[in-house]
């Protein structure tokens, strides 16, 4: 694993409580890993945090994916969750967006345990399913043809923007990052 860099903006770091809240509620995020001739490949997975890792599933099909993660199982796993928006100075460059993201830094294994697959299928079906729909529920008849592959974090850091209230965005506040800049006649 690669050593981290020192954040830049210690102001948006986000705390360990933080970090695990998006864990739980993020949508999806995207695996990031490296083939056998060096180049990079990222896909968009559905995720469920479950035992202090990250579980994802695909097909057991040998595919890009399954060929990276046997070359080299290191991979980066990230989530964002997009916010509103706005304005923090007078000029058209003084706009920002509030957010929330994480990077996880890990290990990429399939697992092969059953019983970690059983529990792995209800608590991704809790987290996407349809609501309602009259379907059986923790019945997986094709659970033996898909891989589920687990993230062992070793790093995570994650950083946000929050969303100020009115007071706190311009024109109330101007905190434009060239106070002195006049705009053309």
């Amino acid at each position: 694993m690669s050593a981290p860099n020192e954040l830049r903006r210690r102001d948006l770091v986000m705390d360990e409580a933080g970090i695990e809240a998006l864990l739980q509620r993020g949508f999806c995020g995207r695996l990031a890993t490296v083939g056998s001739d060096g180049a990079p490949y990222c896909t968009t997975m559905l995720y469920v945090w479950m035992d202090g890792c990250i579980h994802m599933h695909g097909t057991r099909t040998r595919g890009h994916l399954r060929a990276n993660i046997e070359h080299e199982p290191r991979a980066c796993f990230v989530i964002d969750e997009p916010g509103e928006v706005f304005d923090y100075g007078r000029f058209e460059c003084d706009s920002t967006v509030s957010y929330a993201s994480i990077v996880a830094f890990g290990r990429v294994t399939a697992v092969d345990d059953v019983a970690i697959k059983q529990r792995f299928f209800p608590a991704l079906m809790a987290k996407y399913r349809t609501a309602g729909a009259p379907r059986p529920k923790d019945f997986f008849p094709r659970i033996d043809q898909i891989v589920l592959y687990r993230l062992a974090i070793e790093r995570i850091s994650g950083k946000e923007i929050v969303l100020p209230d009115v007071a706190g965005r311009w024109p109330a506040l101007d905190r434009s990052q060239t106070p002195n800049a006049t705009p053309p006649a």
